[in-house]
């Protein structure tokens, strides 16, 4: 997403470094979460490999993966270091993995909710406050007017934009994960629908399926495919987070 950012019209240096500044954000405080719901609801569900491995913990360092922090700063696509889960200890094996294996992309999603409420709270108390006016710019040369939106104080641009970036890296991370494509979260779900020829296929295959994705990402061929799932996500959380602050427009 960096590169994409610095090829469009709207790139300048503070956006950079806000988009850095989310990114890093999500890499440390949300990137564990995800991780640690997985081995949480594994626990729950009666199997403790994750936490006999130590990764029952919010500690980014035991989680990070440096080559998917890497590729998420870059492309908007990354992964941490995966949580142990054995399946032979839950009851009903398929379901266990398929619950275990929502929760991170669930705790990318509760993420993205928390910031898009802080984002239209902020938003919301400025527009009250005069921190938002919209002020009339007339071109002489093409005979138009336009409007430029000014916030006081100005840096408050630049908090809005890193919840604004924020929601959308952690809408990206949740729906890129719900791929039905192995090693993804998505690919754990598919199974429970799945009989245990198909499983062992997939389960068989999974290293070059993998390596495919992989290529794909690079390609950017998976972004533009799942670019308007994210954006129905988008749009409709932070329409969700709208709702307690209308009563105020």
């Amino acid at each position: 997403m960096l590169l994409s950012l610095m090829r469009s019209q709207n790139f300048s240096f503070f956006s950079v470094v806000i988009y850095i500044l989310s990114v890093l954000m999500v890499i440390f405080l949300v990137n564990p979460l995800h991780e640690c719901a997985h081995g949480f609801v594994a626990y729950k569900l009666g199997d403790n490999t994750a936490k006999r491995s130590g990764r029952l913990t919010l500690n980014p360092l035991t989680h990070i993966d440096y080559l998917g922090s890497a590729m998420m700063l870059l492309i908007g696509f990354g992964w941490a270091k995966p949580v142990p889960v054995n399946s032979r200890n839950f009851k009903h094996p398929k379901l266990g993995m398929a619950l275990t294996a929502l929760a991170g992309p669930v705790s990318n999603l509760l993420a993205a909710v928390l910031g898009g409420l802080i984002y239209n709270g902020i938003l919301t108390i400025m527009w009250k406050n005069g921190g938002i006016t919209a002020r009339a710019i007339y071109d002489s040369s093409t005979f138009t007017v336009s409007t430029q939106v000014v916030f006081q104080p100005a840096f408050m641009e630049y908090v809005l934009m890193f919840f604004q970036f924020f929601m959308f890296i952690n809408i990206c991370l949740a729906v890129f994960n719900l791929i039905p494509v192995p090693p993804l979260d998505g690919s754990k779900i598919l199974m429970v629908f799945l009989p245990a020829k198909a499983i062992y296929k997939l389960q068989q295959y999974e290293m070059f399926i993998s390596m495919a994705l992989f290529i794909l990402i690079m390609m950017g061929s998976v972004g533009h495919l799942i670019y308007p799932v994210q954006m129905w996500f988008y749009n409709g959380i932070n329409h969700l987070t709208q709702l307690p602050f209308s009563w105020a427009w």
